[in-house]
């Protein structure tokens, strides 16, 4: 068993937090996780990216080579497709349809949809809307997490058992939002795939 993750994203939105609850539900499943530095510019507006690897054997490096991503997993449109070289061609993209608009030549969101579209095998949701329906629009990244666990060869149990460890801390109802906001990302995708 072997998943390669490219996380995309803005900083801001939480790429480093799904990282941590893929991480502590993989560790929790006795699995072996490298993950890669972000790059790019984790402040706020500025584009972000990492390489996670899980395994039940050994992994030898942190980074992903191009076209042996199993998933990118995207929480805006247009950092889905800047990574689409580290795809592999059975693999999935998973991504947020709604755009952060951090340059002044953003595309149309139209045309980012349309590339993703082409894709054999992409989930595109609007995460934001989801996260504000199960409480907490801070909660779009959890939602686009949830998404994607159908793609991470990790059971769904321990996904949220890492949600709790994670927000645990916060309180009860922070941890409570953010499994509604994990099972609403799930649950889209087993609707539309």
């Amino acid at each position: 068993m072997k998943t390669d993750i490219i996380l995309a994203g803005v900083g801001g939105q939480g790429i480093l937090t799904i990282a941590a609850g893929i991480g502590l539900a993989a560790v929790s499943s006795k699995l072996y996780i490298k993950q890669a530095e972000v790059h790019g510019m984790s402040q706020r507006g500025g584009d972000v990216q990492s390489h996670l690897r899980i395994s039940d054997q050994p992994i030898s490096s942190d980074l992903i080579p191009l076209g042996k991503a199993h998933l990118i997993l995207s929480v805006e449109p247009m950092e889905s497709l800047r990574y689409l070289p580290f795809l592999s061609k059975d693999g999935w993209v998973v991504t947020n349809t709604i755009p952060f608009n951090n340059i002044p030549d953003y595309p149309e969101t139209e045309d980012i949809l349309k590339e993703i579209k082409k894709l054999p095998k992409h989930i595109a949701l609007d995460a934001d809307s989801i996260a504000k329906e199960v409480g907490s629009s801070r909660a779009s990244n959890i939602v686009m997490l949830g998404a994607a666990s159908p793609f991470i060869d990790i059971e769904f149990s321990k996904l949220e058992d890492g949600i709790r460890q994670l927000f645990g801390r916060k309180g009860d109802d922070i941890v409570e939002v953010n499994l509604k906001a994990l099972r609403a990302g799930r649950e889209f995708t087993e609707k539309n795939r």
